[in-house]
């Protein structure tokens, strides 16, 4: 059952003005297990992140400064995949609180300047959620169309050749009904039928009923593989010499089974509701790869998605050039009116830190990478604890929970969601219950907010001063991108706007790198290295220490 009090919407109501107030915003994905436990069960809660909005932005430098929250699911679940597999999508489990709960934490939020969106996740529900119970019951039932249902292949099979995410046949035969039903990731997530139109008003419902409460938008699930081919055609297998083992998973080019049509139709009515609430935001988890494809999803930068997620960082080794390449890539497809999204770490993937991470430079290589994806032409997205350079987490096998982690160990994503580090206690201030739900990692006791607040020299210092310096610098807000030709191992960007002018030279080396620059001075305002001077220096020929990063106002 849905829990049903009424909010006061009008507490409810933003101070903000601008209408896309998430070209400006800077993003913090809270995966909310492991935020802040508020009531010593030793999960995190919504009363929990209520608790810390102060750190996540106070109106003062003294914060971290960020604009917006994304919270993962916080929907009523078993669980199976950890809330992406939601039973009830009008309540809250009660493991993160009450709707009440949100509806505190949004109003606080918003006292703040804080924009809160939600997890949606349209392409699959529970297996236990009451449509699924009523589909499965019969082939007669009234709900059996919501989802994808198809008799065996002649040699009593699967329907077609089509694979999980997680691995293994998408398609699971239920003994009850004789027939197979899709499910795109595990057996308990079957997919919905978005070529039923009830279905399609059924989750445009689900929409408007957290609009009505007060979020500020929301954060889509694999949005790209709502709709599936008509007629179910089995995908083919890729070349030989163009297979890769990520984007063709199972062996396969998914040409049937994601990135449809008619996808788009469905986005263009979303993006009407979003539009007549006005001051919405919607960002699509788009997982293609394909930057000319992502940007379709954004249709003609005002039909679409308002924000489609970029991973290509996610995949980038630490080099220069290859992260250039990408960048200038989405300046060149990206559609004119649409922005651009960068993110370094989120809750699937190992955070970057531990992907890039260096014996001697791996503090110095998180500030590099901060000052890249927070002065880049886009709206950034966080990851809860990045700012502390926090690594992933050591799972004991008897520790794991995640399902991928219990089926491929090797890619389980337990490490990269461990709790937070508030303070260098015990539990570090994430619970007071014995144990959290996931061990903490193993350098909590100094990589943390109570010990990095207190010194300028850290990670956490490092991105609070540039969030703070972005909010007042409107080249890096609005301005446009350039990219510079520079020496080996770096990378030089200018961004402009209204004559503001802010160059940003980074060093990806671990020894020092000379640029020549096309200016002849100009005024060192960040550095990554505290040993940096800064103030006024000549440009002509400028040179980074190792594995440095600054940024210069001309």
């Amino acid at each position: 059952m849905s829990q049903s009090r009424e909010p006061d919407h009008s507490a409810l109501r933003t101070p903000h003005s601008e209408l896309e107030w998430w070209r400006t915003a800077v993003f913090y994905e809270i995966y909310v297990r492991s935020f802040q436990d508020s009531n010593g069960d030793g999960i995190g809660d919504l009363a929990g992140i209520t608790q810390r909005l102060d750190y996540l932005n106070d109106g003062t430098p003294h914060s971290l400064g960020v604009d917006a929250l994304w919270l993962t699911p916080i929907n009523p679940s078993p669980m199976f995949d950890f809330g992406y597999d939601v039973s009830d999508y009008c309540a809250v489990d009660p493991v993160f609180g009450t709707l009440g709960d949100l509806d505190t934490l949004i109003a606080a939020a918003h006292q703040r300047n804080i924009r809160v969106i939600l997890d949606l996740v349209p392409n699959h529900t529970s297996h236990l959620h009451a449509w699924f119970r009523e589909s499965r019951s019969s082939r007669t039932n009234p709900k059996r169309e919501w989802y994808i249902w198809r008799d065996a292949a002649p040699d009593g099979g699967p329907p077609n050749n089509w694979v999980s995410v997680f691995g293994g046949p998408a398609w699971e035969l239920d003994e009850t009904t004789g027939q197979y039903y899709l499910h795109s990731f595990l057996v308990e997530q079957p997919d919905l039928n978005y070529r039923n139109p009830a279905v399609r008003d059924a989750i445009e419902n689900v929409i408007k009923f957290w609009l009505d409460r007060g979020v500020d938008g929301f954060r889509v699930d694999v949005i790209h593989k709502m709709v599936k081919d008509a007629t179910l055609r089995s995908n083919p297998k890729p070349e030989p010499d163009q297979e890769h083992p990520i984007i063709h998973y199972g062996g396969q080019v998914h040409r049937y089974d994601e990135d449809q049509p008619e996808v788009h139709d469905i986005i263009q009515s979303w993006r009407r509701i979003l539009d007549r609430y006005g001051h919405r935001a919607m960002v699509g988890e788009v997982g293609l790869y394909d930057p000319v494809r992502i940007a379709a999803y954004q249709g003609n930068g005002h039909d679409e998605l308002p924000l489609g997620f970029n991973f290509r960082f996610l995949w980038t080794p630490w080099d220069a050039a290859s992260f250039r390449e990408r960048i200038d890539e989405i300046e060149r497809v990206w559609p004119a009116a649409a922005q651009p999204t960068y993110t370094l770490s989120n809750h699937d993937v190992p955070r970057h830190r531990s992907r890039f991470d260096d014996p001697i430079a791996g503090e110095a290589r998180a500030k590099v990478a901060a000052l890249m994806l927070l002065t880049l032409r886009g709206t950034p997205f966080m990851y809860y604890g990045e700012e502390l350079g926090m690594r992933d987490g050591v799972i004991p096998l008897e520790r794991v929970c995640d399902p991928v982690g219990k089926r491929f160990p090797a890619v389980g994503r337990d490490p990269c969601r461990t709790p937070m580090h508030w303070d260098r206690s015990q539990r570090a201030g994430f619970t007071t219950a014995s144990d959290a739900w996931l061990p903490l990692a193993a350098e909590h006791d100094q990589l943390n907010v109570a010990v990095e607040g207190n010194d300028p020299r850290s990670v956490m210092s490092f991105y609070r001063r540039l969030i703070w310096y972005r909010k007042r610098t409107p080249a890096l807000t609005h301005g446009s991108y350039r990219a510079l030709d520079s020496a080996n191992d770096t990378f030089v960007y200018l961004r402009e706007h209204a004559g503001e002018r802010r160059l940003i030279a980074l060093n990806f080396a671990s020894d020092a790198r000379t640029v020549t620059l096309p200016f002849a001075s100009g005024r060192i305002e960040l550095s990554t290295d505290p040993a940096r001077s800064l103030g006024m220096a000549a440009l002509a020929s400028l040179t980074l220490a190792a594995s440095e990063g600054v940024l210069v106002a001309l």
